[in-house]
């Protein structure tokens, strides 16, 4: 997998947290950079370790469903596209305005679930981990930051497009594995 499509994979992977950072900037009645660097933080920090944690849980099965393997990284991003779309046709869902580190975490965890099974993914595919957490981690912080700044300026207007710009990124990278591991591509 080249440098391109490991960021293509990251902008995906970064719009939940890029619109829960929207939902975020929508609770701070005055824009706050300190708040901003906090969510880019958290978000692009967990978003940067989940696929590590996924990764090394892929590698121990790795072996034993190696002539599968193409068709569960394909099923693990169609889901995760899928759920992401449909959480795009939600309302922006009732964020706490606390920035406490117990808040913070839970969202984190909350917007980088998928970003485990993209590291499972990972492993089947024998991606080289190093770069694509780093990529994924900067990419989350970047669009986290921002996302916090444009909820305070323009509100919940970008949030589901966010999300479903993010689930069709990753059902088409999930359709690209797939089709290269068949030969169409």
């Amino acid at each position: 997998m080249e440098l391109f499509e490991l960021f293509i994979i990251a902008v995906g992977l970064s719009m939940d947290a890029f619109a829960v950072a929207i939902c975020k900037g929508l609770s701070l009645r005055q824009m706050s950079y300190k708040k901003a660097v906090i969510t880019g933080c958290f978000f692009g920090g967990f978003q940067a370790v989940m696929p590590l944690i996924g990764y090394f849980l892929g590698v121990q099965f790795q072996e034993r469903i190696i002539s599968i393997d193409h068709w569960i990284a394909f099923a693990l991003l169609l889901l995760i596209g899928i759920n992401m779309i449909h959480e795009a046709k939600s309302d922006c869902e009732k964020v706490d305005a606390s920035f406490s580190f117990k808040n913070m975490t839970v969202l984190s965890i909350a917007t980088s679930i998928d970003a485990l099974a993209v590291g499972v993914s990972f492993a089947f595919l024998q991606i080289n981990i190093v770069p694509a957490i780093f990529i994924i981690g900067i990419t989350t912080f970047l669009f986290s930051f921002f996302g916090v700044k444009i909820g305070n300026l323009f509100g919940s207007k970008y949030k589901s497009k966010a999300e479903l710009t993010g689930g069709l990124i990753l059902i088409v990278m999930g359709f690209k594995i797939l089709f290269e591991h068949l030969g169409i591509l």
